[in-house]
């Protein structure tokens, strides 16, 4: 895989820091398959993250959020119950998987289903933000308005 060197963009670009981080931190070779998963686009605004976690218990399961990243994290509990395997082919290994958010994407729910963790997400962007029309008045309608003046 190819690597690419965004060090001279960002000495010349400010406040493009967390866009540079996130190009640098896609262009790094990961060998990390597990747990798989897959973001589907439920709606205009919302999304659903689908993560296989076959053998986890909700209560094995740790989902945060802070500042534009999705945390998940699964360490098993260390029960076995006296049970000897001749072969464990199902993975109880700890993961950790990261998930950078977009602007004004929050985490609506969260929850475990046939050994899927399914979690939905909806941008929700203030009103504040989105675009809204503005009416155009003219100077025409602005002197119809006003009384006439005496000479």
């Amino acid at each position: 895989m190819r690597t690419y060197d965004f060090t001279p963009f960002a000495r010349s670009a400010i406040g493009f820091d967390r866009l540079f981080d996130l190009l640098n931190a896609g262009t790094r070779e990961t060998v990390e398959g597990y747990p798989p998963y897959d973001i589907i686009r439920t709606g205009e605004d919302s999304f659903r993250i689908s993560l296989a976690v076959a053998g986890f218990k909700a209560s094995d399961i740790a989902v945060t959020t802070q500042q534009n990243l999705l945390i998940i994290v699964g360490r098993k509990s260390e029960t076995k119950n006296g049970a000897a395997y001749i072969y464990h082919g199902i993975s109880a290994a700890p993961f950790e998987r990261r998930f950078n958010l977009a602007d004004y994407v929050e985490v609506d729910s969260a929850r475990f289903e046939n050994g899927l963790l399914q979690i939905d997400l909806t941008r929700r962007i203030p009103e504040a933000m989105k675009p809204r029309r503005i009416e155009i008045s003219s100077a025409e309608a602005a002197d119809q308005g006003r009384p006439a003046k005496a000479a």
